[in-house]
């Protein structure tokens, strides 16, 4: 099978690529490296089914001979993270809703339909004080929302380009709705809390807290998170369809601070909360829980989860010593 992955050395794009590879494939992997790291990709780049593009797929020339070639595609690319979405709000909405639409217009030029997984968000979710997150719920943004909403308007955008190719070029899209994935390759530079909570616990640093700290999360690990998206893929169900995936168990910040001390040996480590404000330099709203229904996707696939947030915390932990003993 024939594979483009659009943000490929990016955190999940680079586990999709190493899937890929494992099951035979040949894997084209593009990205602008904005957020991507070559090093995510690097022992990769030596495999002869393996090619990589640094290219911004908004101007890319090669888009529409790559989506011709591929069986699949995950777009996973996009403007990703708290702090660059904050930095610049403009650049989320253009890069995020114009790169998806081209890229599904570019899908349509060829005889082939490629099976094709979006890359969408549980932001779309808002500021909801639902205890469970099902694909039907309805959706709302306040007027005059602040730009750290704007994340999630560009990829309910993408949702609705994709709701609309699907049934205007009958092209199997399917839009995943990702849920705070961590694992390995994962970087607390630009807001994602597990990895920065691990780097202060094993430099013996405060905990930071954004916030009061009882705002819960549901994290999955990034295998699981890919052994779905490719279920999703190859299920003919799931075209046309929305559905979550991540992990239904819930966890507050103030515990993961503590789980991640405790799976480190860092019992001692004090805590340190900042204000939103502090933390970004304006006004955030928060998200108070996010926990998915996941009913919709273990209907389509059968999928079930293989790994803890423990197996994910004791595996980066290690690998964060290792570097550190380096």
């Amino acid at each position: 099978m024939h594979v483009l992955i659009t943000g490929g050395a990016g955190f999940i794009g680079s586990h999709l690529v190493e899937h890929h590879l494992r099951c035979g494939d040949s894997v084209h992997a593009v990205d602008n490296l904005t957020t991507g790291r070559v090093e995510n990709i690097a022992s990769f780049l030596g495999d002869h089914r393996f090619r990589f593009d640094e290219a911004d797929i908004l101007t890319w020339g090669d888009l529409e001979k790559a989506t011709i070639w591929a069986d699949r595609i995950y777009h996973m690319a996009a403007v990703v993270g708290v702090f660059k979405v904050l930095e610049d709000p403009i650049r989320v909405l253009s890069i995020n809703i114009a790169a998806t639409e081209r890229l599904l217009r570019m899908a349509t030029t060829g005889q082939w339909k490629p099976q094709i997984v979006i890359a969408s968000s549980s932001e779309i979710y808002g500021p909801t004080s639902s205890d469970l997150l099902r694909e039907d719920d309805i959706l709302y943004v306040r007027s005059g929302a602040r730009s750290r909403w704007n994340y999630a308007i560009s990829k309910l955008a993408d949702e609705a380009f994709g709701l609309s190719y699907a049934r205007q070029h009958d092209i199997p899209v399917c839009m995943a709705r990702l849920f705070n994935t961590v694992g390995l390759r994962q970087t607390g530079r630009y807001g994602m809390v597990v990895p920065r909570f691990i780097d202060q616990a094993l430099r013996d640093e405060p905990i930071t807290i954004f916030g009061g700290g009882a705002q819960t999360r549901s994290f999955c690990d990034v295998r699981d998170t890919v052994a779905a998206l490719a279920l999703l893929a190859s299920t003919p169900q799931a075209s046309g369809e929305i559905v979550n995936v991540g992990n239904d168990r819930e966890i507050s910040i103030n515990d993961l601070a503590d789980l991640v001390c405790q799976r480190a040996g860092k019992n001692s480590v004090g805590r340190k909360h900042m204000s939103y404000a502090e933390a970004y330099g304006q006004q955030y709203d928060d998200i108070l829980r996010r926990r998915p229904s996941l009913e919709k996707l273990r209907a389509l696939t059968g999928f079930r989860h293989r790994w803890s947030l423990e197996d994910s915390l004791d595996e980066m932990i290690a690998h964060y010593r290792e570097r550190q003993d380096k």
